[in-house]
């Protein structure tokens, strides 16, 4: 890779038009005051790699379930999955990854599959690293069909500055695994509700990398890992 492959990413087509904005901006700024206009570069660079779409290296192998989204893992629990899927009310284990401003917004499918629904509900901005974030924020669910035949939902979740949530895909669609199937606006969250019986492989406040970092694994039994921080 050359170093400037290191720096310069790919920005997703979502994002040009809000580059050109604080583009427009910033030379404004500049008119005003070059103080101005120099934050306004310095935004104007954030808005760019806010929006970036770097390739990434997705493990192959049949049942590995990778993360959706870069960030923070934020929360591991049992949680009932989002009643407009009209799935069960049985609890499933629930990883949580929390998208900060600074993280890569791209939404990668968790696992290969069949789009069996999508469904999207309005709601509130609460902070998406609280727990009430998954109830009561506005959110866009996928359903995914497995080969094996089990299901598995990934939840877009908006957060307290992200005002928009962008679904990529539809109903009867197949996605690959890590294929890019969204993109929330300015902080956020998404949410993998595992099978029944499958235990995460990944630790509060882990660092996630969509399409990379493997959450669980469903080919292989694997006992729940025990973690340290360093």
């Amino acid at each position: 890779m050359r170093m400037s492959e290191t720096f310069i990413k790919p920005m997703h087509p979502e994002g040009r038009r809000f580059v050109a904005i604080f583009a427009v901006i910033t030379l404004v700024l500049f008119l005003i005051w070059d103080v101005l206009g120099w934050i306004g570069v310095g935004l104007t660079i954030w808005c760019y790699y806010f929006f970036r779409d770097p390739v990434r290296t997705v493990p192959d192998r049949e049942g590995l379930i990778v993360s959706p989204a870069d960030g923070i893992v934020s929360l591991i629990e049992p949680a009932v999955p989002p009643v407009e899927l009209g799935l069960p009310d049985v609890p499933l284990m629930r990883v949580s990854v929390f998208m900060s401003v600074f993280n890569c917004h791209i939404n990668r499918a968790p696992i290969g599959g069949r789009v069996a629904a999508v469904a999207y509900k309005p709601g509130k901005f609460f902070n998406a690293s609280l727990d009430k974030a998954s109830e009561d924020n506005e959110r866009n669910s996928i359903l995914i069909d497995l080969p094996d035949g089990r299901q598995l939902p990934v939840v877009q979740i908006a957060g307290l500055v992200a005002r928009r949530i962008l679904c990529f895909t539809a109903p009867e669609r197949i996605l690959s695994t890590g294929q890019r199937f969204g993109l929330i606006r300015f902080g956020s969250r998404l949410d993998v509700y595992l099978p029944d019986g499958v235990d995460p492989l990944v630790a509060v406040g882990q660092t996630m990398v969509a399409g990379e970092t493997v959450l669980a694994d469903l080919a292989t039994p694997d006992p729940h890992r025990e973690f340290r921080t360093e």
